[in-house]
């Protein structure tokens, strides 16, 4: 059940004394469109949890509600959000709107958290109730069989962190607990933790965006002007599970002129900087301080050849 407290569970944490007056409770919010074992894993990841969520919400952009098994330690809670493209920045308002938690924990549906994901967001919420918390992402490659143990059903996080690998743009957090952020862009999809009044006080995330790209960017923006605070955080890791990715993303050609074009108009500059830059080395676009103009689209061959093995982990 859902609380405005602590409801007693706040023994859990190490120096808990500190945070009982502070805590609040925490909906674990994730988008779904297929996927369904990596829903399975993430859903055996919660059921870890030393700090149990108080809700999972679940946005799923199909046409049928996604199928779990549980234990019963927290309710699931779904919501249809349907469109094409994907209409990822509507299914994460439709989720928040849904979650009834003072923290929402965002965990995109490829993310295997560890068991102290939601103690830490929990942490977090008590350490800054204006942060927004950005733990720390490792990859996996693909695998033919699954990540849980076989005899316990749990995920095998021996196994996860000896083969998860860190992207190399993102700094270790180690030697992290709170690690101040003062560049909004790092704002990352795959997992983000905030306050419910933080989300609100930013408007969420905006619905123009449709499809692949900007909409996080964008919503790094609306947090900062908002006056939030951005933190690694460390203590907690989410493992990221392997999908075949494109380089550049050029499936999501259509989504990603429309979105840049979209953020440049909101925001004075253009986003997905490196991806226009590819795409105009190739002859797809020609772009200005001003203008992103099509030049042409890919074909059908272009976009098959930028798909990437099993080997490469991320884009």
């Amino acid at each position: 059940m859902l609380c405005g407290g602590c409801a007693g569970r706040c023994q859990v944490f190490p120096g808990a004394r500190q945070l009982v007056t502070s805590y609040r409770s925490v909906s674990v919010l994730t988008l779904v469109r297929g996927r369904q074992q990596h829903l399975d894993h993430l859903v055996a990841g919660l059921e870890t949890q030393t700090f149990p969520p108080d809700e999972l919400v679940i946005a799923y952009m199909q046409d049928d509600a996604p199928q779990i098994e549980t234990t019963g330690m927290f309710p699931v809670r779904y919501v249809q959000v349907p469109g094409e493209p994907m209409p990822l920045a509507a299914a994460r308002n439709r989720a928040a709107e849904m979650a009834a938690g003072d923290v929402l924990a965002f965990l995109d549906v490829d993310c295997i958290p560890d068991p102290d994901f939601v103690r830490r967001a929990a942490e977090g919420h008590a350490f800054d109730t204006n942060g927004v918390f950005l733990p720390e992402v490792r990859y996996l490659p693909g695998t033919d069989t699954d990540w849980l143990d076989q005899k316990t059903g749990a995920p095998d996080f021996q196994l996860l962190l000896s083969t998860g690998v860190r992207h190399p743009s993102k700094r270790p957090l180690d030697d992290a607990s709170f690690l101040p952020i003062t560049y909004f862009g790092e704002l990352w999809g795959l997992a983000f933790i905030l306050s419910a009044k933080i989300w609100h006080a930013a408007g969420g995330m905006d619905e123009d965006y449709i499809g692949y790209g900007a909409e996080e960017t964008d919503l790094g923006r609306r947090l900062e002007r908002s006056g939030a605070r951005m933190y690694w955080l460390g203590g907690t890791i989410c493992f990221h599970q392997h999908h075949h990715v494109h380089k550049p993303p050029l499936q999501h050609f259509e989504s990603i002129i429309r979105n840049a074009r979209l953020f440049r108009s909101r925001w004075g500059e253009w986003c997905m900087q490196y991806w226009l830059d590819d795409f105009e080395r190739r002859g797809l676009v020609k772009r200005s301080e001003e203008k992103l103009e099509i030049v042409r689209r890919p074909t059908e061959c272009e976009v098959a050849d930028t798909r990437q093995g099993a080997e490469v982990l991320f884009s």
